[in-house]
């Protein structure tokens, strides 16, 4: 199969994947045995962040937005830095505090972070709106409102007291060791296909449907918002 027809499955079932995606949540069967722990229990914890995090389609495409165009090692490792400080603060504060948030407007936002990057990634803020961002600030930013949505789905379900703080801190260990391994993964087909010639032209139309695929999470976010 060519490069482009690669490209070309990989948006469609990008999109198809996507819209199939109702809300970023822990899974029933998850829920329930969350639930039923009580005092430390380091390895679930740790278990339930990294799938959390490796399966979250929200994350993953942030995180593709993030480093598709930085090529130094110390560019991605300083993004990935600012995006991890920001998430930890805010899923550590929110559940810890017990900040009372919507979560799905939190989630839509998360949704929106995805258009964010891609527009930034197609060129859309210096091209058609004249202006420049520091993509930092953005990053880090958008990882305050990330860590955030993680809080949502686990203030309802971790216990208080005896145990929470061993299993807040497992969980936010288990959500980075899941993004080394996204990160890890991605980065690996992004450097086998910057390697062909097409590469440019078929970024804009995969940041395209990356777009679209912001859109849809976030769209689907702000409907459960509004029938809820």
């Amino acid at each position: 199969m060519t490069t482009g027809r690669q490209v070309t499955v990989v948006c469609c079932l990008l999109l198809l994947w996507t819209a199939g995606v109702a809300a970023h949540d822990l899974s029933a069967a998850n829920n329930a045995f969350v639930r039923g722990l009580e005092g430390p229990a380091a390895v679930p914890f740790l278990y339930l962040g990294a799938k959390h995090m490796f399966t979250g389609v929200d994350h993953l495409l942030f995180l593709l937005g993030i480093i598709f165009f930085l090529y130094r090692p110390r560019d991605i490792v300083l993004y990935i830095t600012l995006f991890t400080v920001g998430h930890s603060l805010t899923l550590m504060l929110g559940v810890w505090a017990d900040w009372q948030v919507n979560e799905h407007l939190v989630d839509a936002i998360i949704g929106l972070s995805v258009v964010y990057k891609a527009f930034e990634n197609m060129g859309g803020f210096r091209d058609v709106l004249g202006i420049e961002p520091d993509p930092r600030i953005a990053v880090f930013v958008f990882g305050l409102c990330h860590g955030l949505g993680l809080a949502t789905k686990l203030q309802n379900t971790i216990h208080t007291g005896n145990g929470m703080l061993v299993n807040l801190l497992s969980f936010n260990a288990g959500v980075e060791l899941g993004q080394v391994a996204a990160l890890v993964l991605i980065l690996l087909l992004l450097l086998r296909w910057r390697g062909t010639r097409l590469f440019h032209q078929q970024a804009f139309v995969l940041n395209t449907v990356v777009m679209c695929a912001g859109f849809l999470l976030a769209g689907n976010q702000l409907a459960g918002y509004l029938l809820t």
